[in-house]
């Protein structure tokens, strides 16, 4: 979290110079002792949020590969004329045990077109297809694998 705070010290400063980095570097520091005394920030969940960032790179990757194909499939959907659409409410569990892994696949599957999650209560997924074509092995998708692996860690 200090390194990020300083490279957005120097992004939002414009120039590098030795003061702007002195200076820089003593706000960084600041900022990160304040989130480590009073938001429960450690050096150690730093350490951990590195360790998983390979991971999550790979997450985003896969979630921008989705939304590419996603986007084919649903303009072929609607410019083609002899297939007409039917669209569909799919539920289904999943099995993951923190609150963000599933906000987050709630999320991934809102943000690839033609999916919008309608509900999430607990581990119970009600999500609304495009077309049922659209909804085939939701609740068995490399998001989900993905995650599972990012809660391991």
């Amino acid at each position: 979290m200090y390194i990020f705070f300083f490279l957005v010290w120097l992004i939002f400063n414009g120039a590098v110079t030795t003061e702007i980095i002195l200076f820089g570097l003593a706000v960084s520091a600041a900022m990160y002792i304040f989130i480590c005394k009073f938001m429960n920030f450690s050096v150690r969940r730093d350490i951990a949020y590195m360790r998983r960032l390979p991971r999550i790179l790979q997450y985003i990757c896969v979630l921008v590969w989705e939304i590419v194909k996603a986007n084919f499939a649903v303009i072929k959907l609607i410019t083609s004329s002899r297939y007409e659409l039917e669209p569909v409410l799919v539920r289904f569990r999943i099995d993951l045990k923190t609150k963000q892994a599933r906000v987050v696949l709630a999320n991934s599957i809102t943000l690839t077109p033609g999916t919008i999650t309608v509900s999430l209560e607990e581990d119970e997924y009600v999500v609304h297809c495009l077309d049922k074509e659209l909804a085939v092995g939701m609740n068995h998708s490399r998001f989900v694998e993905l995650l599972e692996k990012l809660e391991r860690m």
